[in-house]
């Protein structure tokens, strides 16, 4: 069996859907359905069990041996200012699951997130030194503590941490103010037939010019399975493309797969959001490809055109 976390979720769900296709449905699908509709992402997908993730871990300890546990569930609302939820949530509950995991010899690949890097200025590079690292919101903050101390105890020789930058595709409707750029852009678009996007609040870059690592769901679920099924590929990866590209860039690709001409609007960025923005994020991804990841990694203009018009537009979750 493969445990996957957050299961009912965004990449979670996705992560599931990719295993169905490979012939898996022994899933034990874990999340909190809460009042969201993220239930709508399990209609698709097969597994053996849905439990609430609070009684997974006593439904491990009554004697299941899971090949794996993907640990994709997490707050991932980089606004949450609930900093013992997120502790309980983001930190504590991985520390429980990974703790199960190395007791039990069981391979563990967990959600991490670039948001670790803050501001950028140290770079984002998956090997570097973690003390020099300062997140610039709570979230990036609860991500960045179970790294440090899964360092720290020596647990990263043993799993996988992945830095997943900005991840956009289907099942992500439930996520709200917290979905992609492309996500918000393409509901735009359809409601008024324009975007907007933040000005620039830096004199180094233009309006719309600030730039982003933007991988597609698809590619990013291929990397996480690919670190599952290599047990000595061990410490964090970051899961991106490689390549940073602007959200003038994105939101022309959104006009572009939905067969129009782009009309943006530039508006002011809030100014609570400026002191924790970041501007340029762009991911080393060596790493992973040393540890045999070989695929090609689709462009923005590839994942956004299938995103839109096999997804959005239909109205379809993945796995449908």
């Amino acid at each position: 069996m493969i445990v996957v976390t957050g299961g009912a979720g965004f990449i979670g769900s996705c992560l599931a859907a990719r295993l169905n296709e490979f012939g898996r449905d022994d899933l034990i699908i874990a999340d909190a359905l809460d009042t969201s509709e993220k239930w709508r992402n399990l209609r698709a997908l097969r597994f053996a069990e849905y439990l609430d993730k609070a009684d997974l871990i006593a439904f491990l300890d009554a004697g299941i041996k899971p090949d794996a546990v993907l640990h994709m569930g997490a707050c991932s609302s980089t606004t949450e200012q609930d900093a013992d939820y997120l502790y309980n949530n983001n930190f504590r509950y991985t520390e429980t699951l990974a703790r199960w995991c190395l007791k039990h010899d069981t391979r563990f690949v967990y959600a991490s997130s670039a948001a670790t890097y803050g501001d950028g200025s140290q770079g984002y590079d998956d090997a570097a030194d973690l003390e020099t690292l300062r997140p610039l919101n709570l979230y990036g903050y609860s991500k960045h503590l179970f790294d440090v101390q899964a360092r720290n105890r020596g647990w990263l020789d043993y799993m996988a941490g992945i830095k997943f930058f900005n991840v956009y595709g289907p099942n992500e409707g439930h996520k709200g103010d917290m979905r992609s750029v492309v996500a918000k852009a393409f509901d735009q678009i359809s409601e008024s037939g324009t975007v907007s996007l933040f000005r620039s609040h830096r004199a180094d870059y233009e309006d719309g010019g600030q730039m982003r690592d933007f991988v597609y769901v698809k590619d990013a679920v291929e990397m996480v399975l690919h670190l599952a099924d290599s047990p000595k590929a061990n410490g964090l990866f970051n899961v991106g493309t490689g390549t940073a590209r602007s959200f003038k860039d994105l939101a022309t690709a959104v006009f572009t797969a939905m067969g129009r001409e782009p009309d943006i609007d530039y508006i002011d960025m809030p100014e609570g959001l400026r002191d924790r923005y970041q501007y340029f994020t762009q991911a080393t991804i060596e790493r992973i490809r040393e540890a045999g990841y070989e695929e090609p990694i689709r462009s923005l203009e590839d994942g956004v055109a299938d995103y839109v018009q096999a997804y959005l537009m239909p109205g379809r979750y993945l796995g449908e």
